[in-house]
């Protein structure tokens, strides 16, 4: 998006979670001035150097948008309900949908100029063997679990928008990883995890890995270069689940694991596991929905980002060696 002037206002949601910083850190680092929406009750482990102003507020709530949005020329909406499961699995789908369309009322409503809204490749339907690209738009009723129904039913929203005048582009990050992921993420899990010697086998599947912040400079080129509603896969490399515990396992100078299970024998345990989360409140490791996923190579394609927004990704193993040294820093290797 380039140099801002000082009275251009640029609005990311989830500023506090992995993404979000990430593109904050991108923004702050061209000189942008950036606003961050934050809730109360989130983390601010990401938020100890913030290059900007923050703002408290949720993006489910239309007042506390309202005041977060004025002034603001350009919005990054990353803020999401990222979680594989939960205790009531709906309550991510209503918050996924609720936070689109609470902020793309109002980005509209303020008149703001250019959006590029965060959404995922969860919403783009595998071809296992081949990389996807962003013509397979999956339904509603295709999509396996929550968290992927709930990011295609806001994305269908923010399209809706889109053909009544919001100028928004939509981006499709595959699976980031690196520096940065607090909570962790369901893949930064399976990072730490492998790290310390914890998976000793694995199922057969695969998945895109992506830098972080090659996600983060593809929202700032999807603002500047983006077509309005088109959407861009912003991703990396297409990696199997074993070869990435290996490369985890080589890093950090451990045995890599080379039991592969077959999935059916694993559905028991992610019952139990979903059953004693219930009772501790703790998101279980395994789940009924990750394995269902796991069932699909999970690859995909950024040609059309590479063509359109001049997109580049690094290497995935720079991006495991990134989010190893950041989790051993924090002493989660431990």
């Amino acid at each position: 998006m380039g140099v801002s002037r000082a009275t251009d206002i640029v609005l990311v949601t989830g500023v506090s979670g992995f993404v979000g910083s990430a593109v904050a850190r991108a923004l702050g680092a061209r000189g942008a001035t950036v606003r961050g929406l934050v809730r109360s009750t989130s983390p601010r482990a990401n938020l100890a150097d913030f290059p900007g102003t923050l703002v408290e507020g949720d993006a489910r709530d239309p007042a506390s948008m309202a005041r977060a949005m004025a002034g603001v020329r350009h919005l990054y909406h990353v803020a999401a309900d990222y979680r594989i499961w939960a205790p009531d699995t709906e309550e991510i789908v209503r918050n996924n949908l609720a936070g689109a369309q609470t902020v793309m009322v109002t980005a509209r409503d303020a008149g703001v100029e250019r959006v590029v809204y965060t959404s995922s490749v969860a919403t783009l339907k595998p071809l296992d063997g081949s990389a996807a690209d962003e013509t397979r738009a999956a339904t509603p009723e295709k999509a396996v679990g929550a968290y992927k129904r709930s990011k295609v039913v806001a994305e269908r929203l923010v399209e809706a928008m889109v053909a009544q005048g919001l100028p928004a582009v939509i981006v499709n990050p595959s699976t980031p990883i690196g520096p940065h992921d607090v909570k962790p993420t369901p893949t930064g899990r399976i990072i730490v995890e492998a790290a310390r010697g914890k998976m000793p086998a694995f199922v057969d599947s695969g998945l895109n890995l992506v830098h972080v912040d090659d996600v983060a400079l593809g929202h700032l080129a999807a603002m500047e270069r983006g077509r309005i509603g088109e959407r861009y896969i912003l991703g990396g490399e297409d990696v199997t689940l074993g070869a990435m515990l290996a490369e985890i396992a080589a890093q950090v100078r451990r045995k890599p694991p080379t039991i592969v299970i077959p999935r059916k024998l694993l559905f028991p345990l992610a019952h139990a596991n979903e059953a004693l989360a219930r009772i501790t409140g703790k998101e279980p490791f395994l789940t009924v929905d990750s394995l269902r996923m796991a069932a699909h190579r999970m690859f995909y394609t950024s040609a059309k980002a590479e063509a359109e927004l001049g997109y580049r990704a690094r290497p995935w193993q720079e991006a495991i060696a990134d989010a190893l040294a950041w989790f051993g820093a924090q002493g989660m290797l431990a």
